[in-house]
């Protein structure tokens, strides 16, 4: 790998930052494509001066996603939203976005494409966000055949969106949701595991054409997540039902917010477990064995204890 350019779609984000900083490690050339280069600048210092190159792109623009593209070795997709706006909705980033990538890494002959889907991704599938991704991995696939592609479960880590999300509820709410009772089964993924499951999928040939479906040791459920956020926040708080219908009530005002908490289309997902599928191919299929949330999220979520990271006192229910 070492030498080659990686064109990396998508590679601001909470896995492209990981992505990136692995590619640096080897000695790659990075394209990073994303929306606003001024807030990533911080992917210059992972590596050499001048490895990491910021292009601002818009992922429904051909031209703009040719001159990322262009000269690479290899390509990774990374395109995907947790909610729709007004300039972005799930059909044009999660669809059409993934065919414009596979089209264009066809016609400049890209070695390899590797991209990155959800597990759950079904064209039938009543979630917009989940028929957008099923879309998605159909339409990259027949513009590049020999795509691989890649489905994670939820995804935690530093930067993650859902254990920093509920930890920080719980810094000030008296009560935590568990929406349609906490009965949905999760099976979370390292972030740093799903990078190095990207890098396996980019240099061995020997995958090309395949998909693998990402997860870690352990299933949860939606209210076992909770109460492991509880353990290692320090805070005990209620975890209160909310059934589906009222849920989706709520969420049908929340999602006009700027950066909405819940949308309907969210609680749809939520509605089905997200879990690896009994006979798809796996992080250990691709030679890695999945870290633990346990063996993680003290290592973040710490700094949401009260007093900070280094009260080391027995969960209470006081805080």
């Amino acid at each position: 790998m070492k030498d080659k350019v990686v064109a990396v779609v998508g590679g601001a984000g909470f896995i492209g930052r990981n992505v990136v900083r692995e590619l640096c490690k080897k000695g790659v050339r990075v394209n990073v494509g994303c929306r606003d280069t001024e807030s990533a600048k911080f992917l210059r210092s992972m590596g050499d001066v001048g490895q990491v190159n910021l292009i601002k792109v818009n992922v429904a623009n051909y031209d703009q996603m040719a001159s990322l593209i262009e000269g690479a070795d290899h390509v990774i997709s990374l395109v995907g939203i947790l909610h729709e706006t007004k300039g972005n909705t799930f059909e044009t980033v999660q669809a059409k976005g993934p065919m414009l990538v596979g089209k264009i890494a066809r016609e400049k002959n890209v070695r390899s494409l590797v991209h990155v889907s959800a597990i759950g991704a079904d064209i039938n599938s009543k979630s917009l966000y989940a028929s957008s991704k099923g879309l998605g991995e159909t339409y990259i696939r027949d513009e590049f055949e020999k795509t691989v592609i890649l489905r994670p479960s939820i995804i935690f880590g530093p930067d993650d969106n859902f254990f920093n999300r509920f930890a920080n509820l719980a810094a000030f709410a008296p009560f935590l949701p568990l929406i349609g009772g906490g009965t949905t089964k999760f099976q979370p993924v390292y972030v740093q595991d799903v990078a190095s499951a990207i890098m396996v999928a980019l240099e061995d040939s020997a995958k090309v054409g395949n998909d693998y479906e990402l997860g870690g040791p352990s299933i949860y459920s939606f209210r076992e997540l909770l109460e492991l956020l509880e353990k290692h926040t320090l805070r005990k708080r209620a975890l209160v039902n909310i059934p589906f219908f009222l849920a989706s009530l709520q969420a049908k005002f929340l999602e006009n917010l700027p950066n909405p908490p819940l949308t309907q289309d969210q609680v749809r997902l939520l509605k089905t477990d997200n879990i690896v599928s009994q006979d798809a191919l796996t992080l250990q299929d691709l030679g890695i064995s999945p870290m633990s949330c346990e063996a993680v999220l003290p290592t973040y979520l710490d700094r949401f204890r009260p007093g900070g990271r280094y009260n080391r006192s027995r969960l209470t229910t006081s805080s």
